[in-house]
């Protein structure tokens, strides 16, 4: 689960990382009477959405002069024009894809004076399954950009949990950025800090980008993204309230409200399988036969009539759908079950595409004979080549 950058920065205040003053505004009206509440002369208009590169973004049908999601105002009048500007408009970003997404929420906050641009990212090493520290003297840039063109300038170790973190971790970050004097212990209390809180947070990832010097020798955390770990929320009730349904997939967040595993994808076959590696091997045989996945969704060894009703509506909604494959292999899981499921959905959505159903395992027999005496149009198949086969046929014509 992703937060916005202003609760981000509430949670790095919460743990003692240095930050700038901001206020978050809901309503233009609103802007400049929280901009005027900080001191100036200088204040960061931002755009609050899931996703990076904002201030090289644009805005659809943005006006002429209009550029970004982040925008530097130099009186709280300015502050309010552009946070009228920005909110309820779509901002495009290399990582939103050509839809964007659209913009409820702008952060202002204090502007700073830059001395320097750092970069600072902690992250779950699975190669490792450690946390990683990754420490870079190009801040301000996308991380990849650095990897691919000066790899040198990235320093990456992670910390044994056995031992833990030490004071030696922070001055190797703070060594590896560049830092001297006391810009060093401030750099070991960051990480001491920002190890403590992603460890206690539960999470995947927490990248600051960038982290600055200000001329008078002081590093603080200018923006920030944080990732956490979805298996782990149950345990984490304040992050969880930071959630914004808004920037998620419609379909995405009702499948998780039905324990499915759903991740959108942009071709024109949904996938409906019980597991990861069925349904990996399942999107890639139906790549093999010509065709694209609309999907990967997993309805997990122990799925009940109406989770697989409810898995069946999910890829039923996606308009991109042109045919569904069912690639079942009943284990914990029933054929009888997916069989049930498959035809309670049919009967309340309908059914407007090629349907192939290939079932096996646990009932096999008794899913195969639940399907034929439903009437329904369902393709049977006989193994996963042949499912593939049958249903890249029927969408290609």
């Amino acid at each position: 689960m992703n937060i916005h950058e202003y609760q981000a920065k509430a949670l790095l205040r919460q743990y003692g990382a240095p930050v700038s003053e901001g206020r978050i505004v809901m309503k233009a009206d609103e802007a400049k009477t929280c901009a005027s509440e900080m001191d100036g002369p200088l204040w960061v208009v931002k755009a609050q959405i899931h996703a990076g590169g904002r201030g090289k973004g644009s805005f659809k049908e943005a006006e002429a002069g209009e550029k970004g999601g982040v925008r530097l105002a130099k009186s709280v009048e300015e502050a309010e024009e552009l946070t009228r500007q920005m909110l309820g408009r779509t901002l495009v970003t290399h990582q939103t894809g050509p839809a964007g997404k659209q913009v409820n929420r702008i952060y202002i906050e204090d502007g700073s004076d830059i001395a320097r641009e750092l970069y600072l990212a902690l992250l779950v090493d699975r190669q490792t399954s450690r946390v990683s520290f990754v420490a870079s003297t190009e801040g301000g840039m996308d991380i990849e950009e650095v990897a691919e063109h000066t790899p040198e300038k990235i320093v990456s170790f992670s910390v044994d949990p056995a031992s833990g973190l030490s004071d030696f971790h922070g001055r190797r970050v703070a060594f590896a950025l560049g830092l001297e004097g006391s810009q060093v212990k401030q750099c070991v209390a960051l990480v001491k800090n920002l190890y403590r809180m992603f460890i206690e947070k539960d999470m995947e990832m927490l990248e600051i980008n960038p982290l600055i010097v200000t001329p008078e020798g002081q590093i603080k955390c200018l923006d920030a993204k944080m990732g956490f770990d979805n298996n782990a929320l149950y345990r984490q009730a304040d992050i969880m309230a930071l959630r914004d349904e808004t920037e998620e997939d419609s379909k995405e967040l009702a499948a998780s409200k039905f324990d499915l595993n759903y991740i959108a994808l942009d071709g024109e076959i949904g996938c409906m399988v019980n597991g990861a590696g069925l349904a990996m091997a399942t999107m890639d045989i139906i790549k093999l036969f010509g065709a694209e996945p609309a999907n990967f969704l997993d309805v997990g060894g122990g799925a009940t009539k109406e989770k697989v009703t409810e898995a069946f509506k999910i890829i039923t909604s996606d308009q991109n759908v042109k045919g569904i494959l069912v690639n079942i292999f009943g284990g914990i899981m029933r054929c009888d079950i997916i069989a049930e499921g498959i035809i309670a959905a049919v009967k309340e959505v309908g059914l407007q595409v090629p349907l192939v159903v290939r079932l096996e395992g646990t009932n096999v027999e008794l899913g195969k004979e639940i399907i034929a005496k439903s009437g329904l149009n369902v393709i049977a198949a006989d193994d996963l080549s042949d499912a593939a086969q049958k249903i890249v046929k029927a969408v290609k014509g």
